[in-house]
């Protein structure tokens, strides 16, 4: 008899399941117990210090030597450096009930590297909602994600800073979306070279996986030169995408030159054909997104008035943003508003 029909399909997918759930139940055991050992460990080297009352000096050789034993006995987990972020982990979370067990050691690694409390909260609380990668957390923290959503929120203030650090980004609004710039350094395009639409259209599809971590939580692509007819005329939508949060439709317009009026005009007449033709009666309003190499905040506000439909218009890069810039830019606008209180 053929081995093939004594042992279903359904069957093997039954125990393919117990197994997968057995692995990674014994993975979230493990990692679990290895952040509780950390933090322990942390806390053994702090108190240690405290009740020896040492200096700075003597406090880095008692960390060698401690290196040394640990590494003869336990393996290459207890360099120096590692050690010296168990000592910083219970620093910074001595309530031990605050660590997160869906975060790994190295996702708290990244995280400690980060001295601004609010903006390390920020970064474990949209790992842990996102799902995020160590790998993606530092494409993010080295994109300066935070200070993007700041600034492009248009409400750099205490309050937001404090809302980004204990929720994480909240989508409610169309405005939660925007990033301002959005970086695309995944496509390895140089900054100098020109690039005509289509090519960044398709250079985009081809990375869509990172396209749409730049693009944020909830984003589902629906697909490229989406066609609307309008007076028995076609046109052609560059991206479209769906908002699973928002329940929108979300148009994508590339422009690789600085924002002109005419493309505003466009995209409007797409998200009213949206709304009308396409939209299901629990779908919320369409929004649309250009993307440009440049604007002028004095044409995107003309261009922008009196439209009703949801439209942002927003920059994009190829490389990285230099950090430092962008946080001095947040640090302005909060000491700018200080001095008026």
């Amino acid at each position: 008899m053929d081995e093939r029909n004594l042992i279903s399909d359904s069957m093997i997918s039954e125990i393919k399941q117990i197994l997968s759930e057995a692995r990674n139940h014994v993975v979230h055991e493990v990692n679990s117990a290895l952040l509780q050992s950390y933090w322990e460990i942390g806390r053994v080297i702090v108190e240690h210090e405290q009740d020896n009352n040492e200096r700075a000096e003597y406090g880095k050789q008692t960390l060698l030597v401690l290196s040394k034993r640990l590494m003869h006995e336990f393996g290459k987990g207890f360099s120096v450096a590692n050690i010296q972020f168990m000592r910083r982990f219970y620093l910074e979370y001595q309530i031990q009930q605050t660590v997160s067990v869906k975060l790994t050691w190295s996702h708290y690694c990244e995280l400690l590297s980060i001295s601004d409390k609010d903006k390390r909260s920020f970064y474990e609380k949209e790992c842990v909602n996102s799902g995020w990668s160590v790998r993606e957390l530092r494409r993010q923290m080295d994109s300066s994600l935070f200070e993007r959503l700041l600034l492009s929120s248009g409400k750099v203030n205490k309050e937001k800073v404090l809302e980004l650090a204990t929720k994480g980004n909240e989508i409610t609004t169309p405005q939660d979306i925007m990033k301002d710039p959005y970086v695309f350094e995944f496509l390895g395009i140089p900054e100098e070279k020109p690039v005509l639409e289509s090519d960044l259209e398709k250079a985009l599809l081809l990375h869509l996986e990172k396209f749409l971590l730049e693009l944020g939580k909830g984003f589902m692509f629906v697909g490229t030169q989406q066609r609307v007819t309008i007076g028995n005329v076609h046109y052609y939508v560059d991206m479209v995408f769906y908002n699973k949060i928002l329940k929108s439709y979300v148009l994508i317009e590339l422009k690789t030159k600085k924002l002109m009026p005419a493309a505003v005009g466009q995209l409007n007449a797409y998200l009213n054909y949206y709304a009308i033709e396409v939209n299901e009666e629990d779908d919320n309003p369409p929004i649309g997104i250009i993307l440009c190499t440049d604007k002028d905040s004095t044409s995107v506000e003309y261009a922008l008035g009196g439209i009703n439909n949801t439209i942002f218009a927003s920059k994009y890069t190829y490389i990285i943003p230099d950090k430092d810039v962008l946080v001095a830019q947040v640090e302005a606008v909060l000491g700018a508003i200080e001095k008026k209180q």
